[in-house]
């Protein structure tokens, strides 16, 4: 048997490479190792390149669940069974379809394959210029023009848009041009747009206002339940989470979907409207476009936004008028002169996002939260209905948004709900501009610090899932040790929670500090079981004096059972960080971040501390953190992070000088960044943006001692040896030619049982199955 020679680096290629999901994918992306999600993100912007339209959260999860090939293939190249999906035609009532959805186009003979990428609500209400009625913004679904709404028992239609992807499954599985541009004249099975407009039916009227992740986390595990589970994926959503409890697949997908959420709003090719990812590139060629749809017009939607509240009629003396108008962005769009090609299939779905993030940047970055000078207050309303809907008011000092950019569904409240009174307007307050970072002379301030809270850099990498453990590393936090808890797994607090609610309440904690001194007491606690919270912890325990933050546990839970097993770890080679012996593993970013002057045990503040220890906590609490442990603060900041406002001008005073006594000491060192667009520091520093002066600490590392020094090598420091993963069994593509041997034949037929299918299945056509192994990364 022949394989397919892995990618040695670049982008994932599915079928061929090992799969891209890995059970740390369910615990959110703090728990990915770096070049897991290195691996993940490359993909997903490249992804988001590749395909024309936006890319939607759930759209991005498909790729990398069902495997979506790059090379122009896309889901044509897997095993799914497309005569397996729904149904949808064109103006019929149908049961809602959630972004994501694989759907067959009824037309009547070839049947058209699509991937719904994008939809929004169509109301019949909403004028053919873009204008909405005040109530249909922000209503609920099935709601009426008196504020009439849906009962609890009832199952409101929704008019919605969708816009399919007719090209996912590649050349092989798509219609010609030719033939689309045959349907799109007819407009019986699309319209003339190739999109399709139908009746959404809700189960329910809660089911209308779900978000777009946990209704398609319910449509995958029910609807579209045989594909989420089929074995031909290249690893299984059983495999990941190793259980078929519905319950627990449910929490393991949603999380698995806003870990992809929390990669794609990572990715720095990538903006993201909503849960719509674009990218960069396509943004800043459509403000250097002078056609259509480019940033003449851009420029104008944002104005006539600003503009669309004034009064056009007169008004009596005296008497201000107040004007509001809802503005949906998609019906808008089609009034642009030379749009309409533009408009067409999934190009239509980009130009929506494309035109929400033109206004949003400007209400961000020419208004005071969405007031601007001319009086006229702009918000988003309604993120669903005509693609979005943005809300003009003027005078609009009155109403106020938290977040202008928040769907706030003032225009359904405002319509359906009486006038609340007019509040009364107090004297503007007085005082410094707390936005100002220069000194006063006002009172001295105390330090302040942002709270650590117990997640963040370097967070827990799971290790193996199986039917009978679970097993994870974990690096100990400061609030684990001043609180006396350990979170747990998401997938072990939902399962425990089922075990604790039949039999029993306490959780046992087994520690073994391997060379490091322990108590009897210490060494098998009663834990309390805390599982209703995010994320669920065990608490009431009594951590060992010698545990210091940054240490890092090899964690072990047998599955069904109440035992959680802990063990430190030994270096090879004892180091001294910064003048302390340390003989276990641990993390580096943790140690810098939480190993600081005024964090112990007990406490964590910086009250009373001198301004060397000021400077020297900011710096290594807010800095930059690299995986080295080095931390970089931009110098500017200083005192605005020591103390959270303006200080005094002494105290400002005193902090540069303590910058300059520690940056002689070597305790600290000078080095040259860069600000970004959104005013963050980066380093190391890019051409293309301002520079920056930043300050940086790194840790001083020294082994404890070495059986052959080398010559001097004052950097020397710990690596740890490669660390092994775990590989679930998954489908892999053949060459040309090539067959599966008989051992793979029955190797995937005893995988598909484990999943559920009892008489399993053949191996595809072209595929082979690679079997379970551990690998170093």
């Amino acid at each position: 048997m022949t394989l397919a020679p892995p990618a040695p680096s670049g982008v994932w290629r599915p079928y061929i490479d090992e799969p891209l999901l890995t059970p740390a994918v369910v615990d959110g992306p703090d728990a990915l190792t770096a070049p897991d999600l290195d691996r993940l993100r490359r993909y997903l912007a490249a992804l988001v390149s590749a395909r024309r339209g936006p890319v939607h959260t759930a759209v991005a999860f498909n790729a990398v669940y069902f495997g979506y090939d790059l090379d122009g293939q896309g889901y044509g190249g897997s095993p799914l069974d497309p005569d397996a999906f729904p149904v949808v035609t064109l103006g019929e009532c149908i049961p809602t379809i959630p972004v994501g959805a694989m759907v067959r186009i009824a037309t009547g003979s070839q049947p058209l394959y699509a991937e719904v990428i994008y939809k929004e609500g169509r109301h019949s209400a909403t004028g053919p210029l873009g204008d909405v009625p005040e109530w249909v913004s922000g209503a609920p679904a099935g709601a009426e023009r008196s504020g009439a709404v849906p009962g609890p028992d009832d199952a409101p239609v929704r008019r919605e848009l969708l816009v399919p992807d007719v090209h996912a499954f590649g050349d092989a599985l798509s219609l010609t041009d030719a033939q689309l541009g045959r349907l799109r004249l007819q407009q019986r099975w699309i319209d003339r747009n190739g999109h399709v407009v139908v009746n959404a039916r809700y189960p329910l009227p809660g089911t209308a206002g779900q978000d777009a992740l946990t209704a398609y986390t319910d449509y995958l595990l029910h609807e579209a339940r045989a594909q989420l589970l089929s074995p031909a994926v290249p690893v299984s959503l059983v495999d990941l989470v190793a259980t078929n409890d519905d319950a627990l697949l449910h929490g393991a997908l949603l999380r698995m979907l806003r870990t992809i959420a929390s990669v794609l709003n990572s990715c720095e090719q990538l903006r993201c409207w909503g849960s719509y990812a674009l990218p960069r590139s396509a943004l800043a060629a459509t403000w250097q476009d002078d056609g259509p749809l480019g940033r003449g017009d851009m420029s104008r939607l944002a104005t006539s936004l600003q503009l669309a509240g004034q009064a056009a009629g007169p008004r009596r003396r005296g008497m201000p008028a107040t004007t509001t108008v809802h503005t949906a962005i998609g019906p808008w769009l089609t009034t642009v002169t030379g749009a309409a090609p533009l408009l067409s299939g999934v190009d239509y779905a980009a130009a929506v996002c494309r035109a929400n993030l033109a206004v949003a940047d400007v209400v961000r970055g020419e208004s005071k939260d969405g007031l601007f000078a001319n009086g006229t207050r702009v918000c988003l309303d309604d993120a669903f209905e005509g693609g979005g809907v943005w809300r003009s008011r003027r005078p609009g000092a009155e109403e106020t948004t938290a977040d202008p950019l928040a769907p706030s569904g003032l225009g359904w409240r405002a319509a359906s709900q009486p006038p609340a009174p007019r509040p009364v307007r107090s004297a503007p307050a007085t005082g410094p501009d707390p936005r100002s970072t220069a000194p006063t002379d006002q009172p001295s301030p105390a330090p302040v610090d942002a709270p650590l809270g117990a997640t963040g850099p370097a967070q827990a990498e799971l290790l193996r899932v199986s039917d009978s453990e679970v097993m994870w590393r974990l690096p100990l936090r400061l609030a684990h040790i001043m609180d006396g808890f350990l979170p747990l797994r998401p997938l072990i607090a939902d399962e425990l929670r089922g075990a604790l609610h039949r039999d029993g309440t306490r959780v046992r904690l087994e520690l073994d500090h391997e060379g490091g001194e322990i108590e009897e007491s210490q060494q098998v606690q009663d834990t309390v079981p805390e599982l209703s919270g995010e994320p669920g912890r065990l608490s009431g325990i009594d951590w060992p004096l010698t545990f210091f933050p940054g240490i890092e546990l090899l964690l072990q839970w047998p599955r069904g059972g109440r035992v959680v097993r802990a063990t430190t770890m030994l270096l090879e080679t004892p180091v001294i960080v910064d003048g302390d012996e340390i003989r276990h593993r641990y993390s580096k970013e943790i140690l810098t971040r939480e190993s600081t002057p005024g964090s112990t045990r007990d406490t964590d503040s910086p009250a009373g501390l001198g301004e060397r220890d000021l400077v020297m906590r900011a710096v290594r609490r807010c800095g930059l953190l690299t995986v080295d442990g080095h931390a970089l603060l931009d110098r500017s900041a200083l005192p605005l992070t020591v103390y959270g406002q303006p200080p005094a001008t002494r105290q400002a005073t005193a902090l540069e000088a303590a910058v300059d006594e520690l940056i002689a000491a070597a305790r600290l060192y000078p080095v040259t960044g860069s600000r970004d667009l959104d005013g963050r520091p980066r380093y190391p520093a890019r051409p293309d943006e301002p520079a920056i002066p930043l300050i940086g600490y790194a840790p001083v590392v020294i082994p404890a001692q070495r059986a052959a020094p080398a010559a001097a090598d004052p950097g020397h420091h710990w690596h740890p040896a490669s660390k092994p993963h775990q590989v679930h069994g998954f489908l892999r593509r053949l060459s040309s030619g090539a067959t599966p041997s008989n051992a793979q034949r029955a190797a995937y037929r005893q995988h598909c049982r484990k999943l559920g299918k009892a008489d399993g299945w053949d191996l595809p056509s072209g595929y082979t199955f690679v079997t379970e192994h551990t690998r170093a990364r």
